[in-house]
């Protein structure tokens, strides 16, 4: 697992973009780059940059496939706090050259909920298999809506929402737990670590006991984004203020590495 720590949230961001922008040059297979996303507040710094560059003709979205972790169940598009609003409020109806059958996101209004789920794998599958999912973990570390005790195994699927993810999210529903869909479609952990790469963004003290699990906890349902440490091409990006539970040593031994990785 490399772990890159940055100062702030900001170049945390950065550094993400520009990872994410260079790997999308230098894709020369002869089919589209597939990237996978995420939402929430974590990702929002690394699209503003990436549309930047997109808009600035520095980097080209044209050949690039792009496949969402997850929606809500039981809201349509045009609701605003939907997933497929939010992505294109924060970051398609920002790139100029963005193809709109390139992108896909589940559907939470879809009448056969299974049926979408695993009509969604098959695409990925088709399109060739996800190049690097960028992702980010809630406070219990959970990774897309794969909620604690969620097989480390698992495909793109239903999922039931914790008390406490309905709560956290309330803050975007009236600060009201009850308004926040109590169901989601999401990929599954399978799914994740299935990517080429995995890129997951992590900021903020109150996700510092999550990163420790990931980084040097033991691989655990408990903490479904522990699995990370089984992916041979996992990557946490990470600001200061998340590394406040890791050990001296464990924070030194990647300031080093990441020191070494730049000379």
């Amino acid at each position: 697992m490399r772990v890159v720590i940055q100062d702030n949230y900001d170049k945390m961001c950065k550094w993400a973009a520009d990872y994410i922008a260079k790997k999308i040059k230098a894709h020369k297979e002869d089919r589209p780059f597939v990237l996978g996303l995420p939402t929430g507040s974590s990702p929002i710094g690394v699209y503003k940059e990436l549309a930047r560059m997109n808009q600035a003709g520095e980097l080209s979205f044209a050949n690039v496939i792009t496949f969402n972790m997850d929606e809500y169940l039981g809201l349509p598009h045009e609701h605003d706090q939907s997933y497929w609003y939010f992505m294109h409020d924060n970051f398609f109806n920002h790139l100029v050259d963005m193809k709109p059958e390139n992108i896909n996101i589940l559907n939470g209004m879809a009448e056969d909920p299974e049926a979408e789920c695993a009509a969604y794998e098959e695409k990925i599958a088709a399109c060739g298999g996800i190049d690097l999912f960028m992702g980010g973990i809630g406070v219990d570390g959970h990774l897309a809506f794969n909620e604690p005790f969620t097989s480390l195994t698992s495909r793109t699927g239903l999922r039931d929402l914790t008390t406490d993810t309905r709560i956290v999210n309330s803050r975007f529903f009236g600060n009201d737990p009850e308004k926040v869909p109590a169901q989601a479609l999401s990929v599954g952990i399978g799914t994740v670590m299935d990517a080429k790469e995995v890129l997951v963004l992590i900021s903020g003290h109150n996700k510092a006991r999550a990163m420790a699990a990931v980084v040097e906890g033991g691989v655990s349902q408990r903490w479904t984004c522990s699995a990370l440490q089984l992916h041979n091409g996992a990557i946490i990006a990470c600001d200061e203020e998340a590394c406040g539970e890791l050990m001296v040593d464990t924070y030194k031994y990647f300031l080093d590495i990441e020191r070494k990785e730049r000379l």
